[in-house]
């Protein structure tokens, strides 16, 4: 059986209070055979083929930056791309089809993004042999036989032509100083730039300078830079990140519109609903966050996704995931609940030319109400309005910008560490985060940090803005799930803003609908249950949603369709 060792290098800290412990406890070193070693930079460095499994040295390490694992037997390939050595390694790669709009669904950590930035030619791919380049030619020869053996062909013979969006479009302003349209013109190989920049609505920011734009304003400005390039091949790495529902079905559309006999898309994208609609062809990425990732076979959308949250692929006989993800074929049972937890009365309040009416509402003990409206319509003011006075209980508030300082991790969840170890630390793994300060989290961590934060404060209701943001769908999954027991646990209750519907779906028993106009006027009507309040918020969506019958998860139907237009009809707009 072939194993793969790697060490977070950033951890290890030989000569600083560990003097290479792992050396000292290896049984292969014992016997004279240089299995674990001091290699660059002064760090401990494992050689794999002497490696004899023990895991001795990953049990005593005293920052656990070490990491043994054996590998699938099913795997007997090479890997693609090692980064480095005792590195993560990626085996094989997702294959973009013309005419089609092929997405990529994983956990974090499992080598999505390397995948996407060989494929574009940033990240040059090593086949395991560190420190040399691998030719078009061993691309070539490594996929023989395969649709991306057709891919690199085309490649080398300068036949695609590919625009990448990557993920971290907040970095845009730290490089581009000026104007979103003087951005946009530098790009723009279509001539089409007013036209797609009202496609996505963008059209009123154009005089905006780069750094005064809101998170989701940069991601359609992103999306627009990426598709006004001339390209057969274009490849966005989490492309709703910021966007409200209404904005990610709009972009989901006119990613959909790009894919045509002469030009493919490749997606990463964490919100299912969306991946659905958007992709035609769903690969799934497994193995060991940080260690290992392998890149499935495609399948379709819609068997794809279901067997990403079975957590078992049949062709590869790989179960991925111990438990399967299931959803509720019907509205949630309406509890009567009789102990009121807190209520607040009809308010007003108004912000410079925008003014938020609040609808007089009630929460009960053990409840947890999604949030649900678009960006700019006063979600975030209702809250804070809240949190600030408008109900007399005590409140935790997450906010939906993280905390940026370097306070060490496990001074800020002291709390936590003490009082819900087994409810909050474990079940978020927050355990390794621990030793870490803020500011050196990744955004995926520091969201799960800010969410034990929040809940493991003293308080009646919990207050959380965005929780599912920079969380992959299994985290979004579990973090619903811990909310949920947590406030059944402490009697509690939670307010949950969000823009993505499966994890709304997974933990609500009642709907809080904004309407009314961005920027301008906002309703905050009362708590629905779930049935009325998904049925309101569809509607100004002029959209359906039926249940998949393998995994009864919700699934957007298309504009129009026999199904869409018998839903309607009913005014049954997300449950049958």
């Amino acid at each position: 059986m072939s194993r793969i060792a790697v060490i977070e290098k950033a951890k290890c800290i030989n000569g600083k209070g560990c003097e290479l412990l792992c050396e000292k406890v290896c049984p292969v070193n014992r016997q004279g055979i240089e299995c674990v070693k001091t290699g660059a930079n002064n760090k401990a460095e494992i050689v794999e083929n002497l490696c004899i499994g023990c895991g001795i040295c990953v049990k005593k390490c005293p920052t656990k930056c070490i990491q043994i694992i054996n590998l699938p037997e099913e795997l007997n390939a090479e890997p693609i791309h090692r980064h480095g050595v005792n590195g993560f390694e990626l085996f094989s790669l997702p294959t973009p089809m013309f005419g089609k709009v092929v997405g990529i669904v994983g956990r974090n950590g499992i080598g999505k993004s390397t995948a996407l930035k060989i494929i574009a030619g940033i990240l040059k791919p090593n086949l395991g042999q560190i420190g040399k380049e691998a030719s078009y030619s061993d691309l070539i020869d490594r996929f023989k036989g395969s649709e991306a053996q057709s891919f690199f062909e085309k490649l080398r013979d300068g036949k695609i032509k590919i625009s990448y969006k990557p993920q971290e479009v907040d970095s845009i302003p730290k490089s581009f100083n000026g104007k979103v349209i003087d951005l946009l013109k530098k790009v723009d190989e279509k001539n089409q730039l007013l036209e797609i920049c009202k496609e996505l609505e963008i059209e009123r920011i154009l005089e905006s300078n780069i750094e005064s734009i809101s998170g989701g304003e940069l991601q359609r400005v992103a999306i627009a830079a990426t598709v006004l390039k001339k390209a057969n091949l274009y490849m966005f790495d989490e492309p709703t990140s910021y966007l409200d529902i209404k904005q990610r079905i709009k972009v989901s559309k006119f990613i959909r519109k790009l894919a045509d006999e002469n030009t493919s898309v490749l997606v990463i994208e964490h919100d299912l609903i969306i991946l659905d609609y958007m992709t035609d062809l769903v690969h799934l990425m497994y193995g060991r966050e940080t260690v290992y990732g392998i890149v499935s076979l495609p399948k379709t959308a819609r068997v794809g996704i279901n067997t990403y949250l079975s957590g078992y692929l049949r062709e590869e006989n790989m179960r991925f995931r111990d438990n399967e993800i299931k959803f509720d074929s019907k509205p949630p049972i309406q509890l009567k609940r009789h102990v009121v937890l807190t209520s607040w009365d009809d308010f007003e309040k108004t912000q410079g030319s925008f003014t938020l009416n609040a609808v007089k509402g009630k929460i009960f003990k053990n409840e947890v109400i999604g949030v649900l409206g678009e960006n700019g319509i006063g979600k975030t003011t209702f809250v804070k309005e809240l949190t600030y006075g408008k109900i007399p209980v005590k409140i935790s508030y997450k906010p939906q910008y993280l905390n940026k300082s370097d306070e060490p991790v496990i001074l800020y969840l002291k709390n936590a560490i003490g009082k819900y170890k087994s409810q909050l630390i474990n079940p978020l793994n927050i355990e390794p985060l621990l030793d870490k300060n803020l500011d050196e989290l990744s955004g995926g961590e520091h969201q799960r940090v800010e969410i034990v934060k929040c809940l493991s404060e003293d308080a009646d209701i919990f207050l959380l803005d965005e929780p599912s943001a920079y969380l992959d769908v299994e985290q979004r999954l579990l973090v619903s799930k811990v909310i949920k027991d947590f406030m059944f646990m402490l009697e509690k209750a939670a307010i949950i803003v969000d823009h993505d519907l499966l994890f709304i779906d997974y933990f609500s028993e009642k709907i809080m609908v904004f309407d009314g106009i961005p920027a301008v006027k906002g309703v905050a009507n009362e708590p629905m249950s779930m049935q009325d309040g998904m049925n309101k918020f569809l509607k100004d969506l002029n959209m359906t949603f039926r249940r998949d019958p393998e995994s009864n998860r919700p699934r957007a139907n298309k504009p129009e369709s026999q199904k869409d237009r018998e839903q309607k009809a009913e005014n049954k707009l997300y449950y049958l």
